[in-house]
């Protein structure tokens, strides 16, 4: 465990990957959002 660790959070950001243990952050704000309109 550790850096070179594939599955562990301090190996992805060694590795500069994402994963499971470090998700990239997706923006929810740009996202569509539904049912929100009045119909009338």
């Amino acid at each position: 465990m550790g850096k070179g660790d594939r599955r562990t959070r301090r190996g992805k950001i060694w590795r500069n990957s994402y994963g499971k243990s470090r998700n990239k952050k997706t923006n929810k704000a740009h996202e569509p959002v539904k049912d929100q309109k009045k119909n009338g």
